[in-house]
C-alpha cells in the first residue's frame, strides 16, 4: 500500500438507508461492511445454514485491502495470509524459475477461503450487522423493494443488492431471462492439506520450509502452490483444458490420482506434494458474456461481485472486486440521496462497468500466456521473463471510495440527462465503451525496473535465511541428479 490506511469511523449523515443483502459471500459481507460504514441500516440472508471451511486459497489485493483496513478487517487477513514477498513462476519439468514477481502483484495476501470468509463474517457481525443463515430468498419485488423468505415473511428495504453469487437468482430478475453460463473449455483440480503431510516426501518438503508461492507453466497446464501459516498448510490448484458437460458446482469432489496423471511427467517437487493430498476437489470453470446491466428496471435491486461479474481464478481479483463495488454503491447512495436510489445504482454501474471488463480480462490474458510460453523454448527461442509476469500492477492503485466521490458528479449528470433524452430509459453501459474495452493497461519500463530492483531486494533477503528453490537437474535419461546448485546427495 502507497500509505497506511487507518481504520475509520462509521459515518451517519441524513435519514438512513436501509439496505438488504441477499447472500453472505465474500462479496456480500464486504458489501455489508461498506453500507455499515456508511451508517446504513443493514440485513443479509444467506441460504445455507452453516459455512464450513471448504475451498482452498483465496487473494485479497492491495486495492480491496485499503478499504477493508479502514473497515476494521486488516489486521484478521494478514494474519491469515501468505507471508512471502514473491511468488517464482517455474518451468514445468524442472521447476527452474522463469520469473520472480512480488506476490502483492499477483493476488496481495493469500489464505484459506474459509479463514478468510470467517475474518468478514466476524466483523460484520461486530459492526452489528444481523446475518440470518438458513434463510432463502424465494421472491424478490423491485417496485416496492422487498423480498420473500422461504417462511412467507416479507422484508422491505430502500434497496436490494444481488450479492448471491454465480448461481444468482436475483441476476435472472435484472436481466429478465436466464443467463446460462458457457463452457470455458477448462477446469481446475484444487486441494488444501496440512503441510506435514508434505514433508514426508525428500523433493517435496522445500515447499513447507517457509511460506511460498509456486507456479508450474506448460502447454495447456499450469499449477499454482501455496503455502500459509509457516509451512503448516498447504494447497494446490492445477487448470488443464477439460471438455466435460458444464457443472458450476465448485464442491464437486475429485479424484487426486486423475490430477496426478495429468501431470505425471512433471517437476516431482510438486508432482510428489500432490499426490500426498488425501482429497481434491473437481471444478468445472464456466464462462459468462458480460452482463448488458447489474440494475434493474426500478433501478431499486442490483448486483454485486460474482452475481453480475464472475472472474476468473487466474485474475486473482474476484473478492476485491466485490469489495469495490461494495464500497462504490455505499458512496453513490450517500452522494444521490435517500430519494434517488435508482440514480445511485445506475451511478454505480457506470462507474464500474469498465474497470471490471478489464480485470475479468486480466484471467484471461494471464492463462493464456502461461499456456503458450514455453512453445518459444519449443522454438529454440528463450522465454521472456516479463511475457510469464501477471499483469495486474494497475489494478492495486485504485481507492474504489476516492474515485467514486471523484467522479460520482459527472456520471450522474450525465445518466439524468440520458433518462431525460431516452424517455426514462437508461443507455446501457457497454455501448458506451470502445474498441479498447478489453485492453490490459501496461505499466511504465521505469516502473517495471523499479519493481524488479524490490524483488530481487526481496530475494536476497529470503536467501539470507534460506535458499530459494530453483529447481531440479536431470541426467540424459531423466532421471534426477540434483537440484540447481546442490548435488543429489545434499538434495535428498
Amino acid at each position: 500500500m502507497s500509505h497506511q490506511e487507518q481504520q475509520q469511523v462509521p459515518r451517519l449523515k441524513g435519514d438512513k438507508f436501509k439496505v438488504v443483502i441477499v447472500g453472505a459471500g465474500l462479496g456480500g459481507l464486504a458489501t455489508a461492511m461498506a453500507m455499515a460504514y456508511a451508517g446504513y441500516e443493514v440485513i443479509v440472508y444467506e441460504k445455507i445454514r452453516k459455512f464450513l471451511r471448504l475451498g482452498d486459497s483465496l487473494g485479497v489485493g492491495e486495492n480491496a485491502l485499503r478499504l477493508l483496513t479502514r473497515w476494521g478487517c486488516r489486521d484478521k487477513l494478514v494474519a491469515i495470509g501468505n507471508k512471502s514477498p514473491i511468488m517464482s513462476i517455474r518451468r514445468w519439468d524442472t521447476g527452474e524459475i522463469i520469473a520472480n514477481q512480488r506476490l502483492m502483484d499477483m493476488a496481495g495476501y493469500i489464505g484459506h477461503r474459509g479463514d478468510y470468509h470467517q475474518a468478514f463474517f466476524d466483523r460484520v457481525e461486530e459492526l452489528g450487522v444481523p446475518i440470518h443463515m438458513g434463510t432463502p430468498v424465494v421472491a424478490y419485488n423491485e417496485d416496492d423493494p422487498s423480498v420473500t423468505l422461504a417462511d412467507g415473511t416479507v422484508v422491505h428495504a430502500d434497496i436490494i443488492i444481488g450479492a448471491d453469487g454465480i448461481k444468482s437468482q436475483c441476476r435472472e430478475l435484472v436481466l429478465g431471462y436466464e443467463d446460462k453460463p458457457l463452457s470455458s473449455g477448462y477446469a481446475c483440480y484444487r486441494a488444501y492439506c496440512e503441510g506435514s503431510r508434505i514433508r514426508q516426501d525428500p523433493h517435496s518438503k522445500v515447499l513447507v520450509e517457509r511460506d511460498a508461492m509456486n507456479i508450474w507453466i506448460g502447454k495447456d497446464l499450469h499449477i499454482v502452490q501455496n503455502t500459509c501459516k509457516d509451512g503448516e498448510e498447504f494447497n494446490w490448484i492445477i487448470t488443464h483444458l477439460d471438455t466435460e458437460d458444464i457443472d458450476e458446482n465448485w464442491q464437486q469432489p475429485g479424484k487426486v490420482e486423475d490430477a496426478v496423471a495429468l501431470v505425471k511427467d512433471w517437476d516431482p517437487t510438486i508432482v510428489n506434494a500432490m499426490a500426498l493430498t488425501p482429497s481434491c476437489l473437481d471444478w468445472k470453470i464456466v464462462y459468462r458474456q458480460p452482463l448488458p446491466t447489474w440494475v434493474s428496471k426500478s433501478g431499486k435491486i442490483c448486483l454485486i461481485g460474482d452475481s453480475a461479474h464472475p472472474h476468473l481464478p487466474t485474475s486473482a481479483q474476484g473478492a476485491s472486486q466485490a469489495t469495490e463495488d461494495g464500497a462504490c454503491l455505499a458512496i453513490c447512495l450517500e452522494l444521490a440521496g435517500k430519494g434517488n436510489v435508482r440514480l445511485a445504482t445506475l451511478t454505480y454501474e457506470r462507474l464500474r462497468y469498465a474497470r471490471v471488463l478489464k480485470t475479468q480480462k486480466t484471467g484471461e490474458d494471464t492463462r493464456r500466456r502461461w499456456h503458450t510460453a514455453l512453445r518459444d523454448l519449443d522454438a529454440g527461442k528463450a522465454v521472456d521473463p516479463e511475457s510469464v509476469k501477471m499483469q495486474n500492477d494497475w489494478v492495486y492503485a485504485l481507492d474504489a471510495e476516492a474515485d467514486t466521490r471523484a467522479r460520482f458528479h459527472a456520471a450522474s449528470e450525465q445518466i439524468k440527462k440520458e433518462l431525460a433524452e431516452n424517455g426514462d430509459k437508461p443507455v446501457l453501459p457497454a455501448s458506451l465503451l470502445g474498441d479498447d474495452r478489453y485492453e490490459i493497461p501496461t505499466i511504465s519500463p521505469e516502473r517495471r525496473d523499479e519493481i524488479a530492483a524490490i524483488v530481487e531486494e526481496h530475494v536476497k533477503d529470503m536467501e539470507k535465511v534460506l535458499p530459494l528453490y530453483r529447481g531440479v537437474v536431470r541426467d540424459g535419461n531423466g532421471e534426477i541428479t540434483g537440484r540447481v546448485g546442490i548435488p543429489v546427495a545434499a538434495s535428498a
